[in-house]
């Protein structure tokens, strides 16, 4: 049995939906990191910075909801 088809059936979820799922968590979860990362950058006057992480955090949120509404239209199927 290759890893995919163990990680299927150990998961119950094809690998390409769960990929999908991972990369919105990920997206998520460093959209959250990020907002920390905002927070020190403006506590330690670094407006520069701060916008920097404000817009890859942007980013991540783009990635998500792409990523949600592709997960949505194939499970859909």
């Amino acid at each position: 049995m290759s890893i995919n088809a163990d990680a299927q059936t150990v998961t119950g979820t094809k690998d390409k939906d769960y990929n999908i799922i991972w990369f919105v968590e990920a997206c998520l979860s460093n959209a959250l990191r990020l907002e920390t990362y905002v927070q020190d950058a403006e506590s330690a006057g670094d407006s520069e910075l701060a916008e920097f992480f404000r817009r890859a955090q942007g980013e991540s949120r783009k990635g998500a909801e792409q990523g949600k509404e592709l997960l949505a239209r194939r499970l859909g199927k």
